[in-house]
C-alpha cells in the first residue's frame, strides 16, 4: 500500500484517468489548457481535503496562470489513477526561472537551507513553462525541519533574510506533525499556532510543533 500523499506533492495521473475525469466534467474539458494539461506533461498538486471531496479520493489542484484568470481548479482522483508522485521542486532547481532581482535572496535562502523547496508561482512556471510570475508574485517556500537546533533558529534566520528581500517571502516550515506558516512562529503575542495537515487545520503550541522535528 502506498503511503498517504502530503500537501504540495506533485502528481501525474494516467492519461486514461484524466480523459475519464474530463468526460465526467465537460465544463472543464471545454478549456483547451485544462483538457490537455496531462497530455502536455504538466502535474497536479495535492491540496487539503474539502467537505465536498469524495471520501478516500486524493484531493488535487490545478492553478491556471494569470493569462487564464488564475483560476484554481479542484478535482479528485483515486490513488490507483496516479502514476507518478514527486515532492515540490527544490528552490535550487527552480532558481533559474526566477527574476534576476530575486537571485541574491535565493542564494541566501539556499545557504541557510539547501533543501528548501518551492511552490506557488515560481514552482508552476518552472514545472510547466507557462508564465505564472508577475510583478506582485511572492516567493513561496517550504523549509523542512530536521533537528532541534535547526528548529530553534530557523524562523529567526528566515526573518533576517526577509527583511532585505525584494519580494515577500511566504511559505511554511514543515515537520512530521504538519505545516505552519513561518511568520506564525515569529509572533510573540500567542503561543498557539495553526498546523496544516491534509485533513484540515489543527491548533497546537509552538513548542509541540517544533518538537515534532525530532520526534
Amino acid at each position: 500500500m502506498c503511503e498517504p500523499l502530503s500537501r504540495h506533492t506533485m502528481v501525474t495521473p494516467s492519461a486514461a484517468a484524466w480523459a475519464a475525469l474530463m468526460a465526467r466534467h465537460p465544463e472543464l474539458a471545454e478549456h483547451a489548457i485544462v483538457e490537455g494539461w496531462v497530455r502536455d506533461g504538466r502535474p497536479l498538486v495535492v491540496r487539503r481535503q474539502s467537505c465536498s471531496d469524495s471520501a478516500g479520493a486524493i484531493p488535487l489542484g490545478l492553478p491556471l496562470p494569470p493569462s487564464h484568470g488564475k483560476r484554481r481548479i479542484a478535482v479528485t482522483l483515486e490513488a490507483r489513477e496516479i502514476i507518478e508522485r514527486e515532492p515540490p521542486p527544490l528552490l535550487a532547481d527552480a532558481a533559474a526561472t526566477a527574476p534576476p532581482a530575486w537571485r541574491e535572496t535565493i542564494d541566501r535562502l539556499l545557504r541557510l537551507c539547501p533543501q528548501t523547496r518551492t511552490f506557488g508561482s515560481l514552482a508552476w512556471q518552472h514545472l510547466t513553462g507557462l508564465r505564472y510570475l508577475t510583478a506582485s508574485s511572492d516567493l513561496d517556500l517550504i523549509w523542512p525541519l530536521y533537528s532541534a537546533q535547526q528548529a530553534s533558529t530557523l524562523p529567526a534566520d528566515i526573518a533576517n533574510i526577509a527583511r532585505n528581500a525584494p519580494i515577500r517571502l511566504d511559505g511554511e516550515i514543515t515537520c512530521p506533525v504538519g505545516d505552519v506558516q513561518w511568520r506564525e512562529l515569529m509572533c510573540e503575542d500567542t503561543d498557539e499556532i495553526l498546523v496544516k495537515r491534509l485533513n484540515g487545520v489543527h491548533g497546537m503550541t509552538k513548542a509541540a510543533f517544533l518538537s515534532g522535528a525530532v520526534s
